[in-house]
């Protein structure tokens, strides 16, 4: 005949496999509140401008030398006189993705222009562009919709381009092919609250923002745009830009200063892009030059971007 368990070496018992479950299970178990898991390590794909390649002669070889320096995509001007086969065959050539493009017409064409012919032409270049994306791939196309000057109002600008865009969004739907602003200096959409406003009275999620961390510098912070636009981020564009220099020697003048040597807050802007949750493409606007040169600009953008 076996011996009763002692009723308190049984209570015992129960409460030390509680407890060992409560560790097994992490702190939650205990009624206290686990730290939350480490979010995954930032790594936004690479891009750059066509432009930037100096070497290569042909659009394959210049695929190849952006594909050896380290970049994912490349970014491509539409409407363009390149054709889409010869792109196509060089992409499939050297596995580098042509990411989005750029309409090439925007500034000559504007979306906002006086004349409604203007206008007419402005809508089909966006066209031509957002299809030329989608074959290529791509999923957003750079667009500057308006500029302010003596012959555009700023309420005129706003206006007249939110219309054509309102024209051109069902074909960007259909297509899954993102068009997305650029703040440029065209004295236009200065401040991220305006720019998050003029997407969202658009009311369709195939426009967003391609925000130039360098082109805020001399009025405003990368940083507070990636807050304050958050999911509206469609791309972003990565070029530095240095107020001494724009002091000391003119406005264009501060562009000329390497990644990382400029105002741009980049800690800031990575923390901002983390709370946001922006994973997507970050695509260098800077200076061409060789393979050597396209190397240190994909080194300054690991070093900025992916720490």
């Amino acid at each position: 005949m076996s011996a009763r368990p002692h009723p308190q070496r049984g209570v015992e018992r129960r409460e030390f496999l509680g407890f060992a479950c409560a560790l097994a299970l992490g702190a939650n178990a205990l009624g206290q509140e686990s730290p939350a898991p480490a979010p995954p390590r930032r790594k936004l794909r690479k891009a750059c401008m066509l432009y930037m390649c100096k070497g290569g002669k042909t659009l394959r070889e210049k695929f190849e030398i952006l594909k050896r320096a380290g970049f994912d995509g490349v970014e491509l001007d539409s409407p363009s006189p390149i054709p889409l086969e010869e792109i196509l065959a060089a992409r499939d050539a050297t596995g580098l993705a042509v990411c989005g493009v750029v309409d090439s017409v925007h500034w000559r064409l504007s979306l906002a222009d006086p004349d409604a012919d203007v206008r007419k032409q402005a809508v089909a270049a966006l066209e031509t562009a957002l299809r030329d994306c989608h074959a290529l791939g791509g999923d957003s196309v750079l667009l500057v919709p308006a500029l302010v000057n003596q012959r555009v109002s700023y309420d005129q600008a706003y206006e007249r381009s939110q219309a054509e865009l309102r024209r051109v969004l069902p074909l960007a739907a259909e297509l899954r092919v993102k068009i997305g602003i650029e703040n440029v200096w065209n004295d236009f959409l200065l401040s991220p609250l305006e720019a998050a406003r003029y997407v969202d009275e658009l009311e369709s999620p195939w426009v967003g923002w391609h925000l130039d961390c360098g082109n805020v510098v001399t009025y405003g912070h990368a940083e507070q745009w990636v807050s304050i636009l958050g999911p509206r981020l469609a791309k972003l564009h990565v070029k530095d830009y240095s107020r001494k220099r724009r002091d000391e020697e003119g406005r264009w003048k501060g562009f000329e200063v390497a990644l990382g040597e400029g105002d741009v807050d980049w800690p800031a802007v990575v923390r901002a892009l983390d709370q946001v949750g922006y994973r997507g493409w970050a695509s260098a606007e800077v200076a061409a030059g060789d393979e050597a040169h396209l190397r240190d600009v994909v080194a300054r953008m690991e070093r900025l971007l992916d720490a």
